[in-house]
């Protein structure tokens, strides 16, 4: 089977659950991976003989791809901020949105002159993204992250490793208020927290809900604010002097985030991303 005819019989299977231009995108990815050559150099090697091996593995990664399970997940690798983190099913899938939450606050800190003492702390860091994308632009910086999954931190461990970015991850529930004890006070606090309410699943892609980690993603349609509740109450204890928090929230939900913060002790802003949805929320 030639490497032409595979793709072209790839993508056709693909546009049975995706659509063109996804399905597209998605067999790009796959082919770049297994072949290492992109788009335009594969149309050079259109007629060649594609390997028995690279072939099986393509029909694997293909009958993933049509039970919905995200092809970030198949191919085990997500790019966030320029860089290619290893991800798997215990952890979300990066967001673009996310990679702007760390833009603001590498936009913000670096004005500012980040020292060796500048405290950061990563809540819920799943991946690692946010976490080791910041220390990968504030070397300076010393940055904590923590979760509440081990599985979560074994997969954020593995990417700070590969990316040499060095980051000191602790395991723990921060809904429990007694476990705070074990952590300092920070200039910066950072969080894309849990904030889709329960009644909001059945309106997402299957990609989304049968694949990714319930615990991640859903809040309880009766308190879809409490990881921010506890964030502003942390903050109040756990916050330098002219330090700041910095949350990714739900695009309806950020008037009602600002508000809470404003209700503790803070002055706060919203920011929108790039498609205007409200997305973000720093808190100072």
């Amino acid at each position: 089977m030639t490497t032409g005819k595979t793709y072209s019989d790839f993508v056709n299977r693909l546009k049975s659950v995706y659509d063109e231009r996804e399905a597209d995108n998605i067999a790009d990815w796959v082919f770049e991976k297994i072949t290492g050559l992109k788009r335009s150099e594969r149309r050079l090697d259109k007629d060649e003989e594609l390997d028995e091996s690279d072939f099986l593995l393509l029909q694997n990664y293909l009958q993933q791809l049509l039970q919905h399970k995200p092809v970030q997940y198949v191919l085990e690798e997500a790019w966030f901020y320029k860089m290619k983190f290893f991800v798997n099913e215990n952890v979300l899938i990066p967001r673009p949105e996310t990679e702007e939450l760390v833009e603001w606050i590498v936009n913000d800190l670096k004005s500012e002159a980040v020292s060796k003492s500048t405290n950061i702390i990563d809540i819920g860091t799943g991946s690692g993204c946010i976490a080791i994308s910041l220390k990968k632009e504030l070397t300076k910086a010393k940055v904590t992250a923590i979760d509440t999954s081990e599985k979560a931190l074994e997969v954020a461990k593995k990417n700070s490793l590969e990316l040499n970015a060095k980051t000191d991850f602790i395991q723990l529930d921060f809904l429990k208020e007694e476990k705070w004890n074990r952590l300092s006070k920070f200039d910066v606090i950072v969080s894309n927290p849990p904030y889709i309410p329960v009644r909001e699943r059945e309106s997402l892609a299957k990609n989304v809900t049968e694949h990714e980690p319930a615990m991640a993603l859903f809040v309880e349609n009766n308190d879809p604010y409490i990881f921010y509740k506890k964030i502003a109450r942390f903050s109040e204890t756990h916050l330098e002097p002219n330090g700041k928090v910095y949350v990714e929230v739900h695009e309806d939900y950020a008037k009602e985030v600002k508000t809470l913060f404003e209700n503790t002790r803070f002055k706060s802003e919203i920011k929108k991303d790039i498609y205007g949805k409200e997305r973000m929320v720093k808190a100072f």
